[in-house]
Formats: C-alpha cells, structure tokens, sequence
C-alpha cells in the first residue's frame, strides 16, 4: 500500500486537498491493517485520516526549498518510463 503514497512537495501546481487526504487515507490503512474498517472503528478511522491530512498540509505548506517546482507530466512519465522497465519481461 505504501507505494501508492506519492511525494507532494515542490510541484507546480502544489497538491490539491484530495491527494494529500488520499495519501493519509493510504497512511491509515496501512498502520491499521486494513483497508475499510469495521464499523466499530470507523469513527476512529475517519477521524485518524483527517488529522494526518491536516498534519500533512501544514507539513507541505511549511517545507521551503529553493529547487525549482517539478512539473508534473514530466514525473508522471518518468514514473511510466521506470514502471516499463521494471514490469517489461
């Protein structure tokens, strides 16, 4: 599950509120061991990925760096390039 968590920083355009609370959605199913809760726990769940979101936002918009922003598109065919050689057998 982890690697579906994506870097967020230094792009252009920055992350949008859905993919930083889709990476914590990912972050919570993965420390809890499982992907949809029991409905016992899910109150707890929900709760748990807002505030990693929120942690992460705040986390995102502190980070300064003084590297251009990375386009997009540009990573995401860089990411099908690695995916090709990797999966290519």
């Amino acid at each position: 599950m982890c690697r579906n968590i994506r870097p967020l920083s230094n792009f252009a355009p920055p992350a949008t509120d859905d993919e930083i609370t889709a990476a914590a959605l990912q972050y919570v199913r993965k420390i809890s061991g499982s992907a949809k809760p029991a409905q016992v726990n899910a109150e707890a769940f929900d709760r748990a990925v807002a505030e990693v979101a929120a942690a992460s936002a705040r986390l995102l918009d502190a980070l300064v760096t003084t590297a251009p922003p990375k386009d997009r598109a540009v990573e995401a065919d860089k990411a099908r390039a690695r995916a090709a050689v990797r999966y290519a057998r």
